[in-house]
């Protein structure tokens, strides 16, 4: 069996606060410890009203000083927002802290609204294809030292494993040609997964860091004790894909009975289009539909990800996904 690893937004839930995001997060992390999850990462979103995870080096090092074996990392960090300087220190802070633990996945997506990405104050003239130098730039502040120029502290000589993340085929093809692990959000954003994951793998030149490919797939599961449970629980994130494509974001809301039934069909096929890499149902229909999405992609690995409203039922959801995958220990 593949490995299976979480990646969490912090949702914050109708009613609540941050700071209960926080806790469920950390509650869910060591649930996935024990699980067996491989992995548990998080995302850098900004200006999001549902979605804790902003500051993500911070909430990377809380998850990570409450378990002790899973690893941690981002899933990712939004690199046109940042000075690879910067995440150099934060990661090579973190890698001291929590040694062989902390994965570092970068995107070139702004992750928020213009609004947002000039209030963090990068420079806003930056094109996209400034993403690989900074990828490479990046990198190298992990390296040793080598006398010149600008030295990461902490940060130079640390092991933090980069992964290229992309919902395109332009992240396969640079993490292709720096030899980088890809993870692919196919959770959210399926059009090109097939293609992006040919281009990977065809493209790959083995490089110091990994000597043949591994695609990681995004992956929705809302799993429970019955198929009628389940697609339930599932209605909460389909109400948020639908406020944030209709230009109002917000809380993560309770599940609705029969929401799909209720939405007009424009609504309705734009959600079957971007949650089709989803399995929502009981034991035997998310087995079912876990083994066809990995027979059909070939993923060395996924990463599962399920905003669901009631902290319980989110638990309960890992807990059946990991009895019916056995995934492989970190």
């Amino acid at each position: 069996m593949i490995p299976l690893s979480i990646l969490d937004l912090c949702p914050i839930i109708e009613g609540s606060t941050a700071a209960i995001s926080f806790r469920n997060t950390l509650s869910l992390a060591q649930h996935a410890e024990r699980l067996g999850y491989q992995r548990y990462w998080l995302a850098e979103h900004h200006g999001m009203p549902g979605i804790a995870s902003a500051a993500t080096a911070v909430v990377i090092s809380h998850v990570a000083a409450g378990t002790s074996t899973i690893r941690v990392g981002a899933g990712g960090i939004m690199l046109p927002n940042h000075s690879p300087l910067v995440i150099a220190e934060q990661f090579g802070t973190l890698a001291a802290l929590f040694p062989g633990r902390i994965d570092l996945g970068l995107g070139r997506a702004p992750g928020s609204d213009q609004a947002s990405a000039r209030a963090l104050r990068r420079n806003l003239t930056s094109d996209a294809d400034e993403f690989p130098s900074d990828v490479l730039e990046l990198m190298d502040y992990f390296e040793p030292y080598s006398g010149h120029g600008v030295r990461a502290v902490p940060g130079n000589d640390s092991t933090v494993p980069v992964w290229i993340l992309g919902s395109s085929t332009f992240g396969a093809q640079v993490a292709a040609e720096f030899g980088l692990p890809y993870a692919f959000a196919s959770h959210f954003a399926p059009a090109q997964m097939m293609q992006a994951i040919e281009i990977y793998r065809a493209r790959f030149k083995p490089s110091a860091r990994l000597a043949k490919p591994h695609v990681m797939l995004g992956f929705n599961v809302f799993a429970a004790d019955t198929d009628d449970e389940a697609i339930l629980l599932a209605s909460s994130m389909q109400q948020a894909f639908i406020n944030l494509r209709t230009g109002r974001p917000s809380l993560l809301q309770p599940p609705v009975p029969g929401y799909l039934a209720q939405l007009p069909p424009d609504a309705r096929a734009m959600l079957d289009h971007t949650l089709s890499s989803s399995a929502i149902g009981g034991a035997a229909t998310v087995a079912a539909a876990l083994e066809a999405f990995i027979a059909r992609t070939g993923a060395d690995e996924l990463m599962i990800t399920s905003q669901i409203f009631d902290h319980d039922a989110r638990l309960r959801s890992y807990e059946i996904l990991a009895d019916v995958h056995h995934p492989v220990a970190a």
